[in-house]
């Protein structure tokens, strides 16, 4: 027979995580900011245990010091080595970023998918209570929050995860709106299929995406707003070296040691730009407009 043998397999389909991470890796920005964040995780895990110094100690004959061979990024008022206390404050400031960024999105996830699946006066209710939340500025919200809880490692993570939910449900909301009359649910709702089992194992896995993005470029912009609240005094606070700590210790002394507080200015900096970058190119791999 003509097809006896000379039938071709099907090429087999590409999972939608790996032909994320294909169009990731191919994203010129995307590599740069995965490739310099990565650095940068690995300096703050492992920075601290290979320096010579600890984060606490003083030297009070050589405060101020100038970058040098043995301080590559100088000393502080209280001669602690700069570096060192960049590495290990690093983990707080990335830390804060990430659990942030989780907290909130993992809330605006679940209220933007009730509200958008189950619509009606639920959607009203919901929405209208996240009119009132987003008319008060973010960083307005977080600094009411951070001066009625106090300072903190885990307060400055609830004052700034609270600031990004209005933005995360409306998010939600407008994907679980487009994705709602799609004939797979209508399907599933067919066959009696519980509604949170329809909302969160069929619906979202398919309108998750921006999610992420929206997740990630948070991050970027969460550290800055940490090291904001550290600065003003409302954040993580001193002797804990987070990065906006140490720009609030070093800013007495910007004028004729400036290194005390450029050091950590440049770190995040470089971690936002690694982030934004890092985001650009997952949001580029997960535009559906983009896949064949």
């Amino acid at each position: 027979m003509a097809n006896s043998g000379s039938e071709k397999k099907a090429p087999k389909k590409k999972s939608m995580f790996l032909e994320t991470l294909q169009r990731t890796v191919k994203s010129p920005s995307a590599k740069l900011g995965a490739i310099l964040f990565c650095l940068i995780v690995l300096a703050v895990i492992i920075g601290p245990y290979l320096s010579p110094y600890k984060i606490d100690q003083f030297d009070l004959l050589n405060t101020k010091a100038k970058p040098s061979a043995a301080h590559p990024f100088g000393t502080d008022a209280l001669g602690r080595d700069i570096l060192v206390r960049i590495l290990y404050g690093g983990r707080y400031s990335l830390s804060l970023g990430i659990l942030t960024a989780l907290l909130g999105s993992a809330v605006g996830v679940v209220i933007g998918s009730v509200a958008g699946y189950f619509g009606g006066t639920t959607e009203t209710i919901i929405m209208r209570i996240m009119d009132i939340w987003s008319s008060i500025p973010g960083m307005l919200l977080c600094l009411l929050i951070s001066a009625s809880l106090g300072t903190g490692f885990g307060n400055t993570i609830l004052a700034l995860a609270v600031g990004g939910v209005p933005g995360g449900v409306r998010l939600q909301r407008a994907q679980i709106l487009r994705e709602r009359g799609k004939e797979y649910l209508e399907a599933a709702e067919s066959i009696n299929c519980p509604k949170t089992k329809i909302m969160f194992k069929h619906l979202l896995p398919n309108v998750i995406s921006p999610t992420i993005v929206n997740a990630t470029m948070t991050i970027g912009m969460t550290i800055t707003m940490a090291a904001t609240l550290s600065y003003i005094g409302l954040g993580v606070q001193p002797p804990t070296p987070e990065w906006g700590a140490m720009l609030a210790d070093g800013k007495a002394d910007i004028l004729y040691s400036p290194h005390i507080i450029a050091f950590p200015g440049l770190c995040i900096a470089l971690t936002v730009l690694a982030i934004n970058l890092l985001g650009d190119g997952l949001r580029d791999a997960l535009d559906p407009r983009l896949r064949s």
